[in-house]
């Protein structure tokens, strides 16, 4: 014959072959990526420029442009900045959370022990002595929670957590893609303002020579005070455009000594040595918009967001059904610590119990509908978060090719009204032509020479947004990010 312990394990037999035969029944939508119209290519990309089918893996793309002081920049920013190591916080938040939801798939184990030592009063057990009526009680015990999951309600709530962790991820990878492109951009700007600093002193270096000329003129009878003023004004007004040039470039190395995690004044001495901007390539092949949405994380984390939003229909979803779980304890309980697991001290309870909570149907079903409503704003996100992309990355490209049209007229207008000026300042030394003639061509070269390097700093920039659009580097360079899988 059986024993009690085999008996009961009998009885629980047809409940364990049910939640084996019902363990994949899961309630609510599985999550599906949304499909949207994406177009066979960018409308500001030169046809005939063939997109690369394959990039190479490759996405350091600042290493491109050659320069150790900006490799070194962008390497102390992946490693040291302070917006970076909150992202990653969220990240390691995000992915312990997940470790704590799978536990609930799993029995929870706990332990206890008690010991205790009473005494009843007389007038609780009259006539009985003192030490009858002092009592000890000692127990020990593991309990065995584990629910069911025949619905799953706890598998839908790990399937959030994991998208949950997998978006945290994104988020880090769309940041870190945001903090490089913006130490480039601050590092570009910079070379650029120091390049419009050059440009200003050597002007003002030839508005003196000017001016000398003019005193020299006037000393000897052949120029008025009317010319040497006018030749001094200049001189002057271009020597006030040396101090807001300054204050912003000392502006831009705080900024990116921030960047890397750094005091704002700590890269003065390194970086307010004057450098000429990096070269950028002569043209960027962007790929596809098919591979721009499986590469930038941005639109990674809005789809895995949804995905938490679907999941978490199926858990509401999942209240409407019986709730069972299987407990079980096993333990000994004695008058005496000595009798404490001896044989029949032994205790055990083997409980399966049903919670439905059927009669709350109203608020069952108000949750389910706000997961629903979650879901459908999940959606709406991932599908803007698509068409900013696409917008984000046509903007880059027509910047970039304009800026570097406009480079091109900007460089012949420089050496021309170069050209222009030394041809002016001959005539004027020859007696041909008068002063005005000189002062104006050199305000024309200033202007010409400032706006060329202003706008080489622009098609530099362009070119970094670029990149920041394609979330990696050139397209030749950086390889097409994989789906998203389960962390």
């Amino acid at each position: 014959m059986p024993d009690y312990r085999t008996r009961a394990t009998l009885r629980l037999l047809p409940v364990s072959i049910l939640a084996l035969a019902l363990a994949a029944c899961t309630v609510g939508p599985d999550h599906v990526r949304p499909t949207l119209p994406v177009p066979p290519a960018y409308s500001g990309v030169d046809g005939s420029a063939q997109p690369s089918p394959q990039p190479a893996p490759d996405a350091d793309f600042w290493n491109a442009f050659d320069d150790p002081v900006l490799t070194y920049l962008v390497d102390e920013a992946l490693l040291a900045n302070h917006d970076l190591r909150i992202a990653l916080a969220r990240y390691d938040s995000a992915n312990a959370l997940l470790r704590g939801a799978r536990f609930d798939a799993l029995p929870t184990l706990t332990a206890s022990g008690q010991a205790s030592d009473s005494r009843a009063s007389e007038d609780q057990l009259p006539g009985v002595d003192r030490a009858a009526r002092d009592t000890e009680h000692y127990s020990a015990g593991i309990d065995v929670a584990w629910e069911l999951d025949l619905f799953g309600r706890v598998r839908r709530g790990i399937e959030a957590s994991r998208a949950d962790t997998a978006a945290a991820a994104a988020d880090l990878g769309a940041l870190q893609v945001s903090i490089v492109a913006g130490t480039v951009q601050s590092y570009m700007d910079l070379r650029g303002l120091q390049e419009r600093l050059r440009v200003a002193r050597a002007n003002a270096d030839n508005q003196r020579e000017t001016l000398r000329i003019v005193q020299a003129r006037m000393d000897a009878g052949s120029a008025t005070d009317f010319d040497r003023s006018r030749a001094s004004a200049q001189l002057e007004a271009t020597l006030a455009r040396v101090p807001a040039l300054e204050a912003e470039a000392t502006v831009l190395m705080h900024r990116i000594a921030v960047l890397t995690g750094k005091a704002p004044s700590d890269l003065l001495t390194q970086l307010e040595q004057p450098a000429g901007l990096p070269a950028i390539p002569a043209a960027v092949d962007p790929g596809t918009p098919g591979h721009l949405l499986r590469r930038r994380p941005d639109i990674a984390a809005a789809e895995q967001r949804l995905h938490a939003a679907t999941a978490r229909i199926g858990v509401a979803t999942a209240d409407l059904f019986p709730r069972f779980t299987l407990g079980g304890l096993i333990g000994s309980q004695a008058i005496d610590a000595g009798d404490l697991f001896e044989r029949d001290s032994e205790t055990r309870l083997v409980a399966l119990g049903i919670d439905w909570s059927f009669l709350d149907i109203g608020r069952l079903k108000a949750r389910m509908a706000a997961a629903d409503a979650d879901a459908s704003g999940e959606l709406a996100r991932y599908q803007q978060t698509i068409l900013l992309a696409l917008e984000e990355t046509e903007n880059a490209l027509v910047r970039y090719q304009r800026s570097r049209e406009e480079d091109a007229h900007l460089s012949q207008a420089a050496l021309d009204s170069t050209r222009a000026a030394e041809l002016a300042r001959i005539r004027y030394d020859a007696g041909a032509t008068g002063l005005l003639e000189v002062l104006d061509a050199e305000r024309v070269r200033l202007q010409a020479q400032d706006a060329l390097a202003a706008v080489r700093t622009r098609t530099a920039n362009n070119a970094v947004a670029v990149y920041k659009t394609l979330a990696g580097g050139w397209p030749d360079r950086i390889p097409l990010r994989e789906d998203v899988e389960d962390v």
